[in-house]
């Protein structure tokens, strides 16, 4: 993990904690402090580390309202496989902590926190819509993984067969696994190439972070969801 933090803070900029799957302290990012809050090894979500990113956001809001600076950006450094898939945890309503930790995200917001991903593994599912997807602005590293549902699990649940779903993942990135597909949709604001500068990436996403939901009008710029821009100013305008 120190060769990430070194590439995206800088060497000695970063003061992170590692506590098994998940990991949380502060960088500096273009001179100033930011929050740090991330998993890794591919984690599943399961109630306990909901509750640590959680606690993470809300600690950070509250320190930062008890004293009289500007309110720091919190980065999710996002790895993970989804949401565990357990009886235990759906018995707990591991959907309900999603939910939680998604409420977070809005209160850190609303106190004019911006929020911003980076994607440095997987990003998958339930895990990755309440954590990192939740974000002002959303970047991917090379060779991340993005998606919601692999096309056999989806052919399951919608029962429209597999191969047909394979033909419309190639003329659809809606129903496409894949960092580019989720750049072409608007989810993803820029991919990282391996031979980009991440550190200045870094600052130069942070520094543009903004509270607006830009995503429906870059889908629609990079023709990856044609329709949502167009309906929600149909909706706007009722």
């Amino acid at each position: 993990m120190n060769i990430l933090f070194d590439r995206l803070f800088g060497i000695g900029q970063h003061r992170i904690t590692i506590d098994g799957e998940f990991f949380a302290g502060t960088a500096t990012v273009g001179e100033r402090e930011t929050i740090i809050i991330g998993t890794r090894n591919k984690a599943a979500i399961d109630s306990a580390l909901a509750l640590k990113v959680a606690d993470a956001i809300l600690r950070t809001v509250r320190e930062d309202s008890d004293v009289s600076r500007p309110p720091r950006t919190i980065l999710f450094l996002v790895d993970t496989q989804g949401q565990q898939l357990s009886r235990h945890e759906e018995l707990l309503g591991l959907n309900g902590y999603f939910a939680h930790v998604a409420s977070c995200c809005d209160l850190a917001r609303r106190h004019d926190h911006r929020l911003v991903t980076v994607i440095h593994g997987e990003a998958v599912s339930g895990g990755f819509l309440a954590f990192g997807l939740m974000a002002d602005r959303v970047y991917a590293l090379p060779d991340a993984q993005v998606r919601v549902m692999d096309l056999r699990a989806m052919s399951k649940v919608t029962k429209i067969p597999y191969d047909k779903l394979v033909v419309l993942a190639e003329e659809s990135p809606v129903f496409a696994p894949g960092a580019e597909n989720y750049w072409r949709m608007g989810a993803v604001d820029e991919l990282w190439s391996a031979e980009d500068d991440w550190s200045s990436c870094l600052a130069s996403g942070v520094a543009h972070a903004a509270a607006d939901d830009g995503r429906a009008r870059l889908g629609l710029e990079r023709g990856g969801r044609t329709l949502a821009a167009p309906i929600a100013e149909l909706v706007k305008a009722a």
